[in-house]
């Protein structure tokens, strides 16, 4: 029976994964949030790994708000820096695993084609700058470590993109979407079955990975099925990301190439829109 802690077990791929994992044989899992278990705290995670004997450490906590990060650089790279080295460190100490959350924004979005893992990294905002750094650190602490880079999550809980167009399109006439920003939505019960599967693998490939639905999209695209999905009568119209400005700056393109995961793994990974199809409607 190996025991397993997830953190950030209130976020979406955090109750993703209590859903996947409800039952399942041979583990035992302790899902902890902030009011749990503070991940920055390297002492408290340490105790936690080892009274519990944990085995593996699933780690979805992290600071997501992108345009507030500009402004909180500090706590940014606390919670997703600092905090991710105080769960490698506590990990490495136990002879535990970690499989870590990373994102698409770790990359500056200049590429024409679907990033792969050994791509290089240009973050250009604090939030992917962040991350990128918790990546290196965790690497630097814990060699048991699989990362996991996805991106444009989305889920029935929480905050999102498909329930702010879900909400939108209940109550206005039209609304604009920018649609010069391509990426792959990514649902979180997907992503979390690859991470249970992952978990009865066997056996344990160390490694940064890519995980995203099938497929590519633009917002607009995403926003233009949610409507069509929802039956929704409010219309999209598209927009320059010039048109719409954020205190962040996006990458352009942050397709996801996701083969390694797929053949490490053996999963077989939805495309986008049966996976939308299957969350709300």
């Amino acid at each position: 029976m190996e025991s397993i802690l997830v953190t950030g077990a209130n976020g979406q791929l955090g109750v993703a994964l209590q859903k996947v994992t409800d039952g399942m044989n041979g583990f035992t899992f302790y899902f902890t949030d902030m009011a749990e278990l503070d991940i920055c705290d390297t002492l408290k995670v340490t105790d936690f790994v080892h009274r519990y004997n944990i085995g593996t450490v699933v780690n979805c906590a992290a600071y997501t708000a992108v345009d507030r990060a500009e402004d909180e650089p500090e706590i940014c790279a606390r919670i997703n820096c600092d905090g991710v080295r105080s769960i490698g460190a506590a990990a490495s100490s136990a002879g535990a695993k970690v499989i870590h959350i990373s994102t698409d924004y770790v990359f500056d979005g200049l590429s024409i084609r679907p990033y792969i893992e050994t791509d290089a990294t240009g973050p250009v905002s604090v939030y992917g700058k962040t991350k990128l750094a918790g990546e290196q650190a965790l690497m630097a602490v814990c060699e048991k470590s699989v990362i996991i880079r996805t991106g444009w999550l989305y889920s029935e809980t929480g905050a999102n993109f498909v329930k702010t167009m879900l909400r939108l399109g209940s109550v206005r006439d039209s609304i604009g979407v920018v649609a010069d920003q391509y990426g792959t939505p990514t649902y979180a019960a997907d992503l979390a079955a690859a991470i249970r599967n992952i978990l009865t693998a066997g056996r344990f490939m160390p490694g940064i990975y890519h995980y995203a639905n099938e497929g590519v999209c633009s917002w607009y695209d995403f926003a233009l099925k949610i409507m069509e999905l929802s039956g929704a009568k409010c219309k999209v119209t598209p927009l320059a990301t010039a048109d719409y400005p954020t205190r962040a700056t996006r990458p352009a393109y942050s397709v996801l190439d996701k083969t390694k995961i797929k053949k490490t793994f053996a999963l077989q990974i939805p495309a986008w829109e049966a996976s939308l199809a299957k969350c709300f409607f």
